[in-house]
Order: structure tokens, then C-alpha cells, then sequence
């Protein structure tokens, strides 16, 4: 059979038509389960994580179902981890919810302790999220150094460094560096490299 580009082209956009077609159709009217194998979408309810235990940064599946985990396991598509998991991965869905009910050892607001206390108290996000931005500002002011000994202009502070998540993946590593540079800093690191 002599096929041309322009014809491979046509028989290409006819058939993302038609696929696109049934997936419209499939929607607004609820077409029989058999046509549903051709749905482009994964179930509702799924969405995809990284493991947050170690510095592999395996990927997985967790289905949800009314706020609450139903299911967790190794996504096939990732590259790293390819649908398996170790007895850590295994076990994200207790995270959440440990025999069927909510765990009650889950931290679900930030903490504080003050200076001398010996109990945390529950704070409220805005107020965590404000004390930390004051403590990094008046940390980094007290101590930038906007000259060197020798006389180089360096506009840093070496009061504060950063160890950055493993499971970052690089376009979350390159924003995270280019904050922290912004701010002056320079002792940057990455778990995966330590």
C-alpha cells in the first residue's frame, strides 16, 4: 500500500477525531461500560505522589474515595520505582488512616513550642508561615555580609542553609535554588547527594 504523508496526516487527525469523539459522547451521555475501555482519563478519585520516606523518590497511585485513601501502589509509569514498593512505600495509605479510621497520631496543624516550654501548642498556618518569614529575614539582617576581607562585593548571609527534599524533582530544585540565592544564601544542599 503506497501511503503519502498528507494521507498518514488525514488518517492520523480521523482517528484522534473519533477518540476524541467517543470521550465526548462517553461524558454527555453515558455510553455502555464496553465503550468506556476507550475513555483517555484515569479513574476518578486517582492521583499520582512521590513517597515521602526515603531519597528514591518512588511514584505512586492513590485512590480516594469520599476524603478518605482506599487505595495505594506502585505506579507502573514511573520510572524509578516502575510499579513496585518497598514495605515504607507500601504503607503510605496509614499516613491517613490506620483500620479503617482516621490515625489519630496525624498532625494535621503546624506546632509550636515556645522558648522554655515544655508543650506544643496547635498554631494556625498564616501564623507559622508569618514567624518563619520574620525569623529568616531578621537571621539573614543580622548577619549579610555585603563585603568580603578582601574587598569583594558578595551580598551574602552565612547564617542559614538549606538541605532540600529528595524527592524534589528538578524544576521544583531549580526554583527552590534560585529563591535561596535570592535571599543570599549559600550553603545549598540536596538529600539525594548527601
Amino acid at each position: 500500500m503506497d501511503l503519502t504523508r498528507r494521507d498518514f496526516l488525514k488518517v492520523t487527525g480521523a482517528g484522534i477525531g473519533g477518540v476524541l469523539l467517543l470521550k465526548a459522547l462517553d461524558s454527555e451521555k453515558g455510553l455502555a461500560s464496553s465503550t468506556r475501555a476507550f475513555s483517555l482519563h484515569k479513574r476518578i478519585g486517582e492521583t499520582t505522589t512521590i513517597c515521602p520516606y526515603d531519597a528514591t523518590g518512588c511514584g505512586f497511585i492513590v485512590a480516594a474515595k469520599d476524603g478518605n485513601i482506599v487505595n495505594i501502589e506502585g505506579d507502573p509509569d514511573h520510572p524509578i520505582n516502575r510499579g513496585a514498593a518497598c514495605s515504607k512505600g507500601a504503607s503510605l495509605a496509614q499516613l491517613r488512616t490506620v483500620d479503617g479510621g482516621l490515625n489519630p497520631r496525624r498532625l494535621t496543624t503546624p506546632k509550636y513550642r515556645a522558648p522554655g516550654a515544655s508543650n506544643w501548642q496547635d498554631v494556625s498556618w498564616d501564623w507559622a508561615i508569618d514567624q518563619i518569614a520574620r525569623r529568616i529575614k531578621s537571621t539573614r539582617d543580622a548577619r549579610w555580609t555585603a563585603i568580603d576581607e578582601y574587598g569583594y562585593t558578595v551580598n551574602r548571609t552565612d547564617a542559614i542553609a538549606s538541605l532540600g527534599g529528595a524527592a524534589l524533582n528538578n524544576e521544583e530544585c531549580y526554583l527552590l535554588v534560585k529563591m535561596l540565592r535570592g535571599l543570599g544564601m549559600v550553603y545549598i544542599e540536596n538529600q539525594a547527594r548527601i
